[in-house]
């Protein structure tokens, strides 16, 4: 488990500004090098699975740790395939709160495997 998946989310009230340049950088080596960080906005990552059963388990478990956090990504599904993305709305762009719940994806995809 990465030092990341162990904390919580914090919610965002606004009035901070999102991270930039440089200031992702320590927080992206922190998670799984397949999370595209997508114009300094928002996290991408798509997850394979065999088939849809697998696919569809592992959105339920993301939401799970959505509704545990109370920070809710963008989730498409699709047959044995999960994108996820992410990114805070309050500020319209990236917080450490972010890469946590990346940091959770990963905790959650790795214990389907």
């Amino acid at each position: 488990m990465s030092e990341l998946a162990k904390r919580d989310c914090v919610p965002c009230n606004g009035g901070v500004p999102p991270l930039k340049g440089i200031d992702l950088e320590p927080l992206r080596t922190q998670i799984d090098p397949e999370w595209t960080v997508v114009d300094e906005h928002h996290l991408s990552r798509l997850y394979r699975f065999k088939s849809f059963a697998p696919a569809l388990a592992f959105v339920n478990r993301v939401g799970g740790i959505a509704e545990a956090q109370n920070h809710h990504p963008d989730i498409y599904l699709a047959w044995g395939r999960a994108r996820i993305e992410i990114w805070t709305h309050k500020i319209d762009g990236l917080t450490e709160s972010d890469f946590i719940f990346a940091a959770k994806c990963d905790e959650a995809f790795d214990a389907s495997e």
